[in-house]
């Protein structure tokens, strides 16, 4: 389930790609499949592993050009161990609400990004998070959970300030925000209740088949509850 638009992302084969806060992997196998030369960083060493299994199968099953590679790096976002300019784009997915010091974060994004590259940062939209927040306090006040709720033109500014200029924003997965909103009103690990369970089969259905039922409705919903806001930017050549 990806959360930025690659279109509008526009990577390039042969272009070298970070994906700050990889996770499970989602951004990075797509950027994988597109040619590009991908660099997976988080510090779970757990989801790392995974990740370069699925690099590797990508690789054996013909999924990925000729001439493209991908690797994983555990390393931290505060202290990120590449060059200065060494990425063409950057993807930052669901990573910074959990960072205390998102600045030295952003600051660090805008180090390794070569003059004129691109960065596509994802995080959690306001008004669904507020909701969340609001029905459950252990939907964040978990170890590594979410320290901060971003308003867009807080995010905006703050990677402004750094010296980002921002070329525009997306929202995703309007359909998501009510599964966490039943989640968290019935208890965030309770998995097996009949409200969540059937919420979950509908997004199940939606990611495998993409019908256009629940394609449309995502579309048309995004600009009022989506789950994320997605925010473009450049770093001035």
């Amino acid at each position: 389930m990806l959360t930025v638009d690659f279109d509008r992302f526009g990577v390039l084969p042969g272009e070298r790609v970070l994906d700050m806060g990889c996770g499970a992997g989602r951004h990075a196998f797509e950027l994988y499949r597109r040619g590009a030369d991908v660099v997976a960083l988080d510090q779970n060493t757990s989801d790392l592993a995974e990740v370069a299994v699925m690099f590797e199968a990508m690789a054996a099953e013909g999924q990925v050009p000729t001439g493209s590679s991908a690797a994983t790096v555990e390393g931290d976002a505060l202290a990120l161990p590449f060059d200065d300019g060494e990425f063409d784009r950057i993807i930052a997915a669901e990573i910074l609400e959990h960072i205390p010091d998102d600045r030295t974060a952003m600051e660090e994004l805008f180090r390794v990004l070569k003059p004129g590259g691109v960065l596509a940062v994802t995080v959690p939209r306001w008004f669904a998070e507020k909701v969340n927040w609001a029905l459950s306090d252990a939907y964040h006040e978990v170890e590594g959970g979410h320290v901060r709720i971003y308003k867009e033109s807080e995010l905006r500014g703050r990677l402004e300030h750094v010296g980002f200029v921002v070329d525009g924003r997306s929202f995703a997965h309007a359909l998501h925000s009510p599964y966490w909103w039943l989640k968290c009103a019935v208890g965030v690990d309770n998995d097996t209740h009949p409200l969540v369970t059937a919420y979950h089969r509908v997004l199940v259905w939606d990611i495998m088949k993409a019908p256009a039922l629940t394609r449309t409705a995502d579309r048309l919903l995004n600009p009022v509850v989506a789950k994320s806001v997605v925010v473009y930017c450049h770093k001035p050549a």
